[in-house]
């Protein structure tokens, strides 16, 4: 049993380098902004995005819900 949580507690951490983010749709909104986009910062913004999902699910469970709502992400 405690092989099966280490495993489930590993998770989340392998979770949070997964790409959720298009790259190429990032860096031609950049570009529309007339910015320029550095190498390191799809990997930021990503992990911004891995960071907003976390608090939102967390306000989510503490209002009782399993649901993740719009509003869940305002902060």
């Amino acid at each position: 049993m405690a092989k099966a949580k280490k495993a489930k507690a590993a998770a989340p951490k392998a979770a949070a380098t997964e790409m959720l983010l298009v790259a190429s749709k990032v860096r031609a909104a950049v570009k529309d902004a007339d910015c320029n986009f550095g190498g390191d910062a799809i990997d930021a913004l990503n992990g911004y995005v891995h960071w907003l999902i976390q608090q939102a699910t967390k306000r989510a469970a503490a209002n009782g819900r399993k649901t993740v709502r719009g509003h869940d992400f305002m902060i």
